[in-house]
C-alpha cells in the first residue's frame, strides 16, 4: 500500500468515537448530534423529482465533462451570484461529485512533487485539504486563523521564501468551522500574491448560499477575480456544491470553474478517473440550480435557528457572530475542549465537536481549535433549540 496512508491524521469523528466511548448518557433524553455538517433540512423537492423522471439515465454513461445543459445552468448561476460577465460554460466550468471528491482530485492532479510542494490550508480546517495534501507527496502549511485575525489567514505573516514554496492555497469562505467571510479585498491581495509568487489558489465556497444577512452575500474569488478585470481567472479555482444550498448531500453534486488552462488538465485527469457524474444526478442538478426560492426558504430556516440559539447560548458562552455557514465557533469554559464534549454528552446526551480535532499545532506551537467547539446547527429548529438548551443546563450547572 501507498506509504503515504500512514502519514493520514485520524479523522475528527473516528476521535470522537473514541473520546465517548464508554460514556452511557441519560437514557430519558434523546440523542441531538451537533457534529456533522450535514443538513437536515428537507432536500429540494423538484430535484428529487428530475431525478425520478430520469431514472432510465442510469442505463447511459456519462462524459466526464457533463452535458452542456448542466454546464450552462452552473455558468449562468455563477453569473448571476457573482456578477460575472463571461464564465465560460464550454471551458471555463466542470461537474464535479461534490466538492469534498473534487478538492482531493484536483491536489492529485495539480501538485508537482519534482520541487517544493507546500499546500497552505487554514488552520483549523477541513481535514481533506490536508489528506489530499499527504497523498499528493506535499506538505501542509498551516495558516492559523484566530480571533485577532477574524478568524482568517494573515497571509502576511508568510515570508516570501515560503510563498516561493507554496503550490496551492486553500480558502474556506465562508469558512468551516468559524463562518468567517473572506473580503474581497483580501481575495485581492491573495491573487497579487499568487501573481508574484505562481501558485494556485483553490477556493472552497460551499457554504456561500448560507448567510445571515440576506443583503450582503458574501463574496467570491472569481468576483473579485473579475473586479480587477481577469476574466480569465488566472491560477483561480472555485469549489462549489448543491450539498448546503439544496440540502442534497447525498446527490454529491458540485462543480469546478475558474482557469482554463487549469480546468482542462484536471478534466483529463477525472476520465481516468472515471469520476463523471451520473445523467439522472446532472438532470437533478440543472433543477437546483435553476431555482432560488428554496434556497432563500432554507437561509430563513437557518436565521430562525441561530437567532434562537444565540439567545440562549450567549449568556453564558462567547463565541464570534457568524456571518455565513451553519456553524458556531464557541469558547467552552475552562479552556479543555475534549473534556467539556465528553461531559455535555454523559449528561445531557449532546454531541458536539472539540474545535482541537480541527485544527494542528501553529506558528506558535498552539492548536488554534484548542478550547473551542463546534456546533453544526443542522437540525430542525425544535431539536436544535432543544440542544441548545441542554447545553445550558449543563454550563449553569457544572458552573
Amino acid at each position: 500500500m501507498n506509504p503515504d496512508l500512514d502519514a493520514l491524521k485520524p479523522y475528527p469523528f473516528e476521535r470522537l468515537a473514541k473520546l465517548k466511548a464508554g460514556v452511557t448518557p441519560p437514557a430519558g433524553l434523546a440523542h441531538i448530534p451537533l457534529t456533522i455538517g450535514e443538513p437536515q433540512h428537507a432536500p429540494f423537492a423538484a430535484a428529487l423529482e428530475t431525478l425520478q423522471a430520469h431514472q432510465l439515465d442510469f442505463a447511459r454513461y456519462p462524459a466526464t465533462a457533463g452535458i452542456p445543459e448542466l454546464r450552462d445552468a452552473i455558468a449562468g448561476w455563477a453569473r448571476r451570484r457573482f456578477g460575472l460577465e463571461g464564465l465560460d460554460a464550454e471551458r471555463q466550468v466542470l461537474p464535479v461529485n461534490g466538492t469534498r471528491e473534487a478538492i482531493f482530485a484536483f491536489v492529485q492532479a495539480a501538485l508537482d512533487r519534482t520541487r517544493p510542494a507546500r499546500v497552505a490550508v487554514p488552520n483549523p480546517f477541513y481535514q481533506i485539504y490536508e489528506g489530499a495534501t499527504l497523498l499528493a507527496g506535499g506538505q501542509p502549511l498551516y495558516l492559523d486563523c484566530r480571533a485577532e485575525n477574524g478568524f482568517r489567514p494573515d497571509f502576511d505573516a508568510v515570508p516570501a521564501d515560503t510563498w516561493r514554496e507554496v503550490q496551492i492555497v486553500f480558502l474556506c469562505s465562508p469558512g468551516n468551522p468559524t463562518g468567517a467571510v473572506t473580503p474581497r479585498a483580501e481575495f485581492e491581495k491573495l491573487i497579487a500574491l499568487a501573481d508574484e509568487h505562481d501558485f494556485i489558489i483553490a477556493s472552497d465556497e460551499c457554504y456561500s448560499e448560507l448567510y445571515l444577512d440576506e443583503d450582503a452575500p458574501p463574496p467570491g474569488l472569481l468576483e473579485a477575480c473579475a473586479a480587477l478585470g481577469r476574466h480569465d481567472y488566472r491560477r483561480c479555482l472555485v469549489f462549489h456544491s448543491l450539498s448546503k444550498r439544496s440540502n442534497l448531500p447525498g446527490l454529491r453534486s458540485g462543480f469546478v470553474a475558474g482557469d482554463a488552462g487549469l480546468i482542462a488538465p484536471f478534466k483529463r485527469y477525472r476520465t481516468y478517473h472515471g469520476c463523471a457524474m451520473s445523467l439522472p444526478l446532472q438532470q437533478a442538478s440543472i433543477t437546483a440550480w435553476n431555482d432560488e426560492a428554496h434556497v432563500r426558504a432554507n437561509r430563513d430556516a437557518y436565521r430562525e435557528k441561530f437567532a434562537a440559539v444565540s439567545e440562549i447560548l450567549a449568556p453564558v458562552l462567547e463565541f464570534p457572530t457568524p456571518e455565513a455557514s451553519f456553524y458556531l465557533w464557541p469558547a467552552v469554559p475552562g479552556g479543555d475542549d475534549e473534556a467539556f464534549t465528553r461531559a455535555l454528552f454523559s449528561m445531557q446526551h449532546v454531541s458536539v465537536l472539540p474545535g482541537s480535532y480541527m485544527g494542528r499545532l501553529g506558528a506558535n506551537g498552539t492548536n488554534p481549535g484548542a478550547g473551542r467547539i463546534r456546533l453544526a446547527l443542522v437540525a430542525e429548529l425544535d431539536a436544535t433549540v432543544e440542544a441548545a438548551q441542554r447545553i445550558r443546563r449543563f454550563i449553569e450547572r457544572s458552573a
